[in-house]
């Protein structure tokens, strides 16, 4: 049925949420359910007089499977799709990293159980969205059902497969996709913080052209999406998260037109990550970018 779609579980709030979006996602694309949950033995706080290692390894075991057999019925309760399971020895955010090598998608809630309270996006999704070779969403704990799909536009070439991501799910939502290309004027300054004096209409005509041009060959490939395009002078993460408040889903590129080469997530991938409203999908360029 092709390559599935994995989601982690761990019994929170947070990780159902994400089982029910990554259900619904596989159901659109008619492609199987894999359902992850990894433990490890802890190294303390359990006295060698009460309890065995085997008798701790043989608890968490029990916990998890109860766990995976709980999401397995909230997924089969959101969609019919073809569900399996996976009880993993690992670290969760190793296992998910392994798990993305050969996954259409990578799904995982925004706080495990291990999150302190008020924590807004956990460590092993923090640790997976910079390192997963696959596209990784990042889904709250209300996740909207319904609205556009937004995407951020830097028009650099790392942001394509961002944008064929999101023209392909706004497609399989039947919703408007909402082309964001924000600009700043601290763009053009001088390299010495000298401001320079610029025609601001003359450089939104320049931004406009960039995104039309990033836009063309995607709107001609899916031409049932309606495409809302906003060139808008602000920074990137404050226009997308504003956009954000009444969408579907965000889509962006693991690093932006002003990335070091090198870095895992650029810094308006990184202010979506722990802010974005809405299910967050962070897509990963080629490895050959």
């Amino acid at each position: 049925m092709g390559v599935p779609i994995v989601v982690g579980v761990d019994g929170s709030a947070s990780s159902t949420a994400a089982v029910r979006w990554a259900a619904a996602e596989a159901a659109r694309h008619r492609v199987p359910l894999k359902l992850v949950h990894a433990y490890l033995l802890p190294s303390r706080g359990y006295p060698e007089v009460v309890l065995s290692g085997y008798e701790v390894r043989r608890a968490l075991e029990e916990q998890g499977r109860q766990w995976l057999a709980e999401a397995e019925s909230v997924a089969r309760g959101t969609a019919d799709v073809e569900v399996s399971v996976s009880l993993e020895h690992s670290g969760a955010a190793g296992a998910m990293v392994w798990e993305s090598k050969r996954a259409r998608l990578v799904v995982l809630g925004s706080r495990g159980l291990g999150g302190f309270t008020g924590m807004i996006v956990g460590s092993v999704a923090v640790a997976v969205v910079a390192h997963g070779e696959c596209p990784v969403v990042v889904v709250r704990e209300e996740a909207p059902a319904e609205g556009p799909v937004v995407v951020g536009i830097d028009g650099s070439p790392a942001s394509e497969q961002a944008i064929g991501f999101a023209f392909e799910a706004a497609s399989m939502r039947d919703t408007t996709l909402v082309a964001v290309h924000a600009w700043s004027e601290f763009a053009v300054d001088g390299p010495f913080g000298d401001r320079i004096t610029a025609d601001w209409a003359q450089v939104e005509d320049e931004e406009r052209r960039v995104l039309a041009e990033r836009l063309a060959g995607w709107q001609e490939k899916f031409p049932d999406v309606r495409v809302d395009r906003v060139v808008v002078r602000e920074r990137p993460a404050r226009a997308l998260l504003t956009l954000a408040a009444g969408a579907a889903l965000v889509v962006v590129g693991s690093r932006g037109r002003g990335g070091f080469k090198g870095m895992l997530l650029g810094s308006t991938s990184q202010t979506l990550v722990h802010h974005a409203p809405c299910p967050l999908a962070v897509v990963r360029p080629p490895a050959a970018d």
